[in-house]
């Protein structure tokens, strides 16, 4: 089959056409003729970083995580997906796990879920790792409606997720951003914009929950941002993250007897641990999408696996509003 692979690491590493041999399918595994992959940060991360990620995959390398495509094999120990079942999932690219930079994968069939009938396969393949990021934020902190939930970046790949998951569980929801574009995003899910740029924390949270806080505050910026989710947050608060790699001083989580959610969803890929959660959920946001309340928000450009390198400079040049997706 062919494949896109990187034979070295760096920021200037190109990704090279290349034959190779078909994956083996498994035991619980499923053989998935790809149609679209979606590029995420921790794609870009891996190609420029290589090995200084713990998780990085050996070269010559097949990266890609999330894919949408359909089923051409099954293994032994397989119910509940036959041949020619559409699906989607985020299943590889990382450590030994085959990319999906490639014509085929053979995906653990724990990592995947039926796609969404009313998503052609390009948004479907949008969705995977940045939904499953998004909906573990909002569980864990306990998500329930009628509270007050700030998404930090509600325009980006996680956050235009996890603003219209909180609006299904019945939240009011608020999200910061700066620009037209990002407000024009926000307003479109129903959520309330703050400018970051304009409003201070202080004056926002007072304008919006009367200085009493916001009950969940998702952080999809993370880092220093993360103090700011702490003065945002009410007291006994829940403050979820998707970058925590930093040394921050914790004194306003304790004072305010605050709970902090970490969310790193390649554990159950790494570790092989509760793989089945991210079916699981996966099962979930298919269901809310073909009841039209959630959607992808997807970049403008289109791109072929062949000029992948020029979608990870799409998303690396911070230009692009939306996921971007390559289709094979």
């Amino acid at each position: 089959m062919k494949a896109m692979v990187l034979n070295e690491y760096g920021e200037n590493a190109k990704f090279a056409p290349k034959e190779v041999e078909m994956p083996i399918v498994k035991n619980g595994e499923v053989l998935v003729k790809i149609s679209a992959s979606s590029i995420n940060t921790v794609d870009t991360m891996i190609r420029n970083m290589g090995k200084d990620l713990p998780f990085s995959p050996e070269n010559p390398a097949i990266l890609g995580m999330d894919f949408a495509g359909t089923i051409e094999k099954v293994g032994e120990g397989i119910t509940e997906f036959s041949i020619g079942d559409e699906v989607y999932g985020c299943a590889g690219g990382l450590a030994d796990l085959q990319g999906t930079l490639a014509d085929y994968i053979a995906a653990d069939s724990q990592l995947i879920a039926h796609k969404p009938k009313n998503l052609t396969m390009r948004e479907a393949a949008a969705l995977p790792l940045v939904g499953i990021t998004a909906y573990e934020g909002l569980t864990r902190a306990g998500i329930k409606s009628g509270l007050n939930v700030l998404v930090h970046g509600g325009a980006g790949g996680v956050g235009h997720l996890a603003v219209q998951l909180a609006k299904y569980f019945g939240a009011n929801v608020f999200s910061t951003g700066t620009g037209e574009i990002q407000n024009e995003v926000v307003n479109s899910f129903g959520a309330t914009f703050i400018d970051f740029m304009k409003e201070d924390v202080e004056t926002y949270t007072k304008k919006h929950t009367g200085g009493s806080g916001f009950d969940i505050v998702f952080d999809t910026v993370g880092g220093k941002n993360l103090l700011n989710s702490f003065e945002a947050a009410a007291l006994n608060g829940q403050v979820s993250t998707t970058v925590s790699l930093l040394k921050l001083d914790l004194n306003p989580v304790h004072f305010k007897g605050l709970s902090l959610h970490v969310v790193f969803m390649l554990i159950p890929m790494l570790h092989n641990f509760n793989r089945e959660k991210h079916g699981e959920i996966l099962r979930n946001i298919t269901k809310i999408v073909e009841a039209g309340n959630l959607k992808p928000l997807l970049d403008e450009q289109e791109f072929s696996l062949e000029n992948v390198g020029e979608a990870y400079s799409r998303l690396e040049s911070g230009k692009a509003i939306g996921k971007v997706v390559v289709e094979n």
